[in-house]
């Protein structure tokens, strides 16, 4: 049974590491007047955040504002807050978040001493258990200066055992700095690995399915901000011109979805899951499930005595009547119980429901 269920879990992962079909679930394209508040909030603050920072983050719409389809964050020398410089940070928690998916945005960075660009990502649970063992994901960094603006950075950091440990890397452009055009950065995370890409340009790989990294099973939201100083870029300096300008043609979020299961075409009102049908069943049987709007779902089997056999489904669905099946013809004859989680924006739905196995 072990042997059985090791291979059916690689052969899963390998569906998902090689066959991806990735599906556009959000975005921003920042084609309006004014920001969407309805996914963005504004932070606002100078306590430094945590890396001796010097900008006061402001709501103010002069340093991040929409002109010409894109977002502008803009850094300015100006005193604020007790701070001698202001700037913007934007975020989408507890309006937008994800678990695993295609993460990219398309930006021209800043340049300058002192100058630290950033689109990254927090767990969602950071208000309840903190950083770092909310988990955090960096899609890129960039730290301005002479030398060091035709390089990225992409970083994972958790915790582990009460201590922050990271894994990162670095990409480098051939010519030029990313701040003469528009770059593509991204990642691709599922529940094998996360990915770091620039300009499609694979350049760093972490294997998230370790027990110690479970801080990335779960949702993230979105920030960027442009940060001015700090403990890794250092200070600005007579050579740093201000005003900066963090330039952002969009973002968009991609998820996986699946092409193996039926789907009936309606939009159910609410979330439902059905006794398995046929029950009880000889080696095969069909589950249904209903959801109103776009969810992550898992379905888990387990045995009588609670032990989870293996995971049937685990990734997300479009509003719909679904239907998969599981097979079971490796399995003796017993008393199974089917898990069904569905995870929205609005509700974290579990249901439970048993189904006997005669053979």
């Amino acid at each position: 049974m072990k042997s059985l269920i090791f291979s059916f879990l690689f052969f899963i992962a390998q569906i998902s590491l090689y066959s991806q079909n990735w599906q556009l679930v959000w975005f921003d394209e920042f084609n309006e007047t004014s920001l969407d508040l309805n996914s963005w909030t504004r932070e606002v603050g100078g306590n430094g955040w945590g890396n001796n920072e010097l900008q006061y983050y402001t709501d103010r719409e002069n340093n991040s504002y929409l002109q010409d389809g894109k977002l502008i964050i803009k850094a300015i020398k100006e005193n604020y807050g007790g701070r001698s410089y202001t700037s913007a940070r934007l975020k989408t928690q507890n309006k937008k978040f994800w678990k695993y998916g295609k993460i990219e945005v398309r930006m021209k960075l800043p340049f300058g001493q002192g100058i630290w660009p950033a689109f990254w990502m927090l767990g969602q649970n950071i208000s309840s258990v903190g950083w770092p063992a909310c988990g955090e994901t960096d899609i890129m960094e960039m730290i301005g200066g002479q030398g060091r603006e035709k390089t990225v950075y992409g970083t994972a950091h958790w915790d582990n055992n009460g201590q922050h440990a990271q894994y990162g890397g670095s990409y480098t452009l051939p010519s030029g700095t990313f701040a003469d055009d528009f770059h593509n950065f991204k990642i691709e995370w599922n529940q094998t690995f996360i990915k770091w890409l620039v300009d499609d340009i694979l350049y760093n790989t972490i294997n998230i399915t370790p027990a110690s990294l479970s801080e990335f099973h779960q949702n993230f939201f979105i920030i960027l901000n442009l940060a001015v100083g700090g403990n890794w870029p250092g200070y600005p300096d007579t050579t740093t011109i201000f005003p900066q300008y963090l330039e952002v043609d969009y973002v968009r979020v991609y998820q996986d979805l699946p092409t193996d299961a039926k789907d009936d075409g309606s939009v159910p009102m609410e979330i439902n899951l059905e006794q398995n049908y046929p029950n009880p069943f000889n080696s095969s049987t069909a589950i249904t499930f209903s959801i109103p709007e776009y969810s992550f779902i898992t379905l888990k089997i387990y045995n009588s005595l609670g032990s989870e056999i293996f995971t049937l489904l685990s990734k997300p669905f479009q509003a719909g009547k679904h239907e998969v099946f599981f097979d079971a013809v490796n399995i003796p004859s017993q008393v199974l119980f089917y898990q069904f989680t569905a995870e929205s924006v609005n509700y974290n739905f579990i249901s439970t429901k048993k189904m006997i196995l005669i053979k």
